[in-house]
């Protein structure tokens, strides 16, 4: 149910976010998120009545965190210089990972100290607690300019940008002046739904889709494998007791966290390209090394604890990546619709990783399956390399006006022959 409330949050609130605007979204999605989870703290019973509560409240949960990725994605994108937008969008999707190192460690700490029938019930409520404090910082956000001036506010647009220039000067730098042969002409846009932004996806930029689409995928299908039945391989290979094992998973995290955060620059200075190709393709080749290891009974739970944090140092980076690669490549009216297309649609995909390697994992009398498995994981890591490789957009250091014309743009000033040629405006 919550993978479930997930897709349909995210389409539900993408449309929204592009629609009532990103600030807006930035804090409904949140709410939503927090009043599920906390309504789950409060089932009393295992009747039938008490399960569909428990199902609908994870449903909502599942809701508001697809929603996030939506209205986050395309907020960072219009509001971050092209000069850091790779890196510090990369680092806000990989604090995906220092929530879940707060959350497993208040589950080790409650599961361990307090009663079982009221431990998960706190460990449910710290989310709600914490959230608290990010929807107050996220009220003095500013809207996004982009997404202003694209719906007719103007006069807002303006006043949103000089209060941003205004904050940079007081921090002592001064911006430089904007050639006035960028311009873009603009009309307000129109309602585009999800038919229509099919066509826009599909008929004006066909490789594009297929790039975001193989990205998203490839990578959620690998980590909903991987870290969703660790805890399986844990105990059925390296006898593990289940009380302990949110450690490994912390220590699986930090590997996850510190990948986007170190990393992350390098997308804006070696390129995209490079280094979505380079992650995903090195994750790849780490996990198939690990697979024969696996095989081979050379590792213990520790030591292939290691080995997932190596891996997903680089894999984490490649993953963050392809929300930022979603976020940027197509045009501004149809920016958060998108992000949750694709972000639906792995999922789907993701969802049959737990499934497929719960399966081969079994009781644990074989280490043959979860090889195989594991192999099947590299396999589609490098897959998502090698298209990144030769559909990658080389979208570092470039605004997204750049990147992907709008598409109300209107007598747009002419461009550098060398912006087209580098394939930066035109869809492909």
């Amino acid at each position: 149910m919550y993978l479930l409330g997930e897709m349909v949050g995210a389409l539900f609130f993408g449309r929204l976010s592009d629609k009532l605007g990103r600030k807006k979204l930035f804090v409904i999605t949140l709410a939503v998120y927090l009043i599920g989870s906390g309504l789950t703290a409060f089932t009393l019973g295992n009747s039938a009545f008490w399960i569909g509560f428990l199902y609908l409240t994870r449903f909502i949960s599942g809701m508001g965190i697809g929603g996030e990725y939506a209205a986050i994605n395309s907020a960072i994108d219009e509001l971050i210089p092209a000069k850091y937008r790779g890196r510090v969008d990369i680092a806000v999707n990989g604090t995906y990972w220092a929530g879940a190192i707060i959350g497993t460690l208040g589950t080790y700490i409650f599961l361990n100290q307090l009663d079982p029938g009221w431990s998960w019930r706190i460990a449910f409520l710290l989310g709600p607690v914490l959230g608290l404090v990010i929807i107050f910082v996220r009220r003095h956000l500013p809207e996004s300019p982009r997404w202003q001036v694209m719906h007719g506010h103007e006069a807002e647009a303006e006043e949103t940008i000089t209060l941003i220039e205004h904050e940079v000067e007081q921090g002592g730098r001064q911006l430089p002046r904007v050639d006035d042969d960028r311009a873009i002409g603009l009309k307000p846009a129109e309602n585009i739904g999800y038919f229509a932004l099919a066509r826009v996806l599909f008929r004006e930029y066909p490789s594009r889709a297929v790039y975001g689409a193989t990205l998203m995928i490839t990578q959620s299908f690998l980590y909903n494998a991987i870290f969703f039945t660790y805890t399986l391989v844990l105990g059925n290979f390296y006898d593990v007791d289940s009380s302990q094992a949110p450690l490994f998973l912390i220590a699986f995290a930090v590997g996850n966290l510190a990948g986007p955060l170190t990393l992350g620059h390098l997308f804006d200075t070696v390129g995209r390209k490079k280094m979505i190709a380079g992650t995903y393709i090195l994750s790849g080749v780490l996990l198939a090394i690990t697979a024969f290891l696996f095989q081979a009974d050379v590792l213990n739970a520790l030591t292939q604890t290691i080995a997932w944090c190596i891996i997903f140092y680089f894999a984490s980076a490649g993953a963050s990546s392809a929300y930022l690669t979603v976020s940027e490549i197509f045009p501004q009216e149809v920016r958060a619709k998108a992000i949750a297309v694709f972000f639906a649609l792995a999922q789907c995909f993701g969802a049959l990783g737990p499934v497929i390697y719960g399966a081969l994992i079994g009781e644990g009398e074989s280490r043959g399956p979860l090889f195989y498995g594991y192999l099947l994981g590299a396999g589609v890591m490098a897959v998502g390399g090698l298209v990144a490789a030769f559909l990658g957009v080389s979208a570092e250091g470039k605004s997204l006006e750049d990147v992907a014309t709008p598409l109300a743009a209107r007598n747009a000033a002419p461009r550098r022959p060398s912006t087209r040629a580098e394939g930066a405006a035109r869809p492909r």
